[in-house]
């Protein structure tokens, strides 16, 4: 049997967005949870893939990984002094 990428989806507080897709992408997308669903053998929605895709995507791109490194560390906010 196929190794996907994505295992199991972690149930978590997710933050709503919404997002068009192309028909294919939306396809691809739902043959891919159906996919996994025989794989792990747990019924899988294809919009909760999105996100673990996204993120697998991220943390495996090696040109954004450098450039977050290369980018300045945000600072906290400037305190002001209560004596001034």
């Amino acid at each position: 049997m196929t190794r996907l990428k994505l295992g199991a989806i972690p149930d978590d507080k997710p933050v709503k967005i919404a997002v068009e897709l192309p028909a294919g992408v939306h396809r691809d997308l739902a043959a891919y949870a159906e996919a996994l669903s025989r794989e792990t053998g747990q019924q899988v929605d294809p919009a909760r893939l999105i996100a673990p895709m996204l993120a697998r995507f991220m943390a495996t791109d090696r040109g954004f990984k450098k450039a977050q490194k290369a980018a300045p560390a945000k600072s906290a906010p400037a305190r002001l002094d209560s004596n001034t």
